[in-house]
């Protein structure tokens, strides 16, 4: 059989996009060409790949399994690119980074700028994405590393701790809670918290956080995509919300004082990164996790004597 890495490319790219239209764009690749490739293929291995009837373009049951060994191959294809890469110590090319809503406002800006400086020759594609649209895009290779809550224990990626996040109560100036001299989970009412959108891994992390307390009607039901909007409806009284700890790093000293910390084993969260366990661009991502750490630590040098910044090896 005469199988080529390009062809194997393009079944790859129609099973990413779900469209041969598609496919052929992102490869540079004129349609006709792609779909005569791909067709050439089918016809070398007698197998039909692709569903052509159904839209968007599905592979057939034995055309999943050609296609994920066809991701495999690729990968290990790109390991020979890796590898000398990691000999030579370059620090330069391409690297797609997908980040969560509720850390790329706050984190991004602390590492951008100087991971650039540090590495001019590589160029950054930053992505913010929820969590379950980064496992899918790492799993088709479309992202090159994840940044996100941890842990996940997905098959085939691998995961780094970066640092931990402690939550903060943030309340409006006349709550009750503001008086009490400790706050402790289970002194929050579910009712009056402001949460998420369903999706967002921050609100499955809030509701664990209150869930001694069951939920009832409230006056107020509202969800968001924006930890600022849920901020800017507890100061209305409209409720209480969680906020991560970096979040809250540049809140003006009258913010600050609508902070609650809670009592006792703080509730907190492990923010890491997560990549394919061929740990392709093993130079890159390693590069993006020393400046993470070093920009949390230089923010509050208190993280590194609570142990919230992870021990880079």
């Amino acid at each position: 059989m005469n199988i080529t890495l390009t062809q194997l490319q393009y079944i790859v790219a129609v099973d990413t996009y779900g469209s041969f239209s598609r496919a052929a764009e992102k490869c540079f690749v004129t349609q006709p060409t792609l779909s005569m490739q791909v067709q050439k293929l089918e016809d070398i291995i007698q197998v039909e790949i692709f569903d052509r009837n159904k839209k968007p373009i599905k592979a057939t049951d034995l055309g999943k399994e050609i296609i994920a060994q066809a991701r495999v191959t690729l990968r290990e294809g790109k390991k020979i690119e890796d590898i000398l890469a990691f000999q030579k110590g370059s620090l330069e090319g391409e690297l797609k980074v997908g980040i969560i809503p509720t850390i790329s406002p706050y984190l991004l800006p602390l590492f951008i700028k100087d991971y650039l400086s540090a590495h001019p020759k590589v160029k950054l594609i930053v992505k913010e994405l929820q969590t379950e649209e980064i496992i899918n895009a790492l799993k088709k290779d479309l992202l090159d590393v994840g940044i996100l809550a941890l842990p996940l224990d997905v098959d085939g990626l691998e995961e780094k701790a970066l640092y931990y996040e402690s939550f903060k109560l943030y309340l409006s100036p006349k709550h009750s809670l503001l008086k009490k001299v400790e706050v402790r989970p289970e002194d929050l009412d579910i009712d009056e918290v402001l949460l998420l959108d369903d999706g967002h891994c921050f609100r499955d992390q809030a509701l664990n956080i209150c869930k001694s307390r069951p939920m009832e009607g409230s006056e107020l039901s509202f969800q968001s995509g924006n930890l600022e909007t849920l901020k800017n409806l507890a100061d209305q009284g409209l409720g209480i919300t969680l906020l991560p700890e970096l979040m809250v790093q540049n809140f003006s000293a009258s913010e600050k004082k609508k902070l609650k910390d809670f009592s006792g084993a703080t509730p907190k969260r492990e923010v890491g990164l997560i990549f394919g366990k061929a740990y392709l661009k093993k130079n890159l991502i390693d590069g993006l996790r020393k400046v993470i750490c070093k920009q949390i630590l230089g923010l509050d040098p208190e993280f590194k004597k609570k142990g919230k910044v992870v021990p880079i090896h």
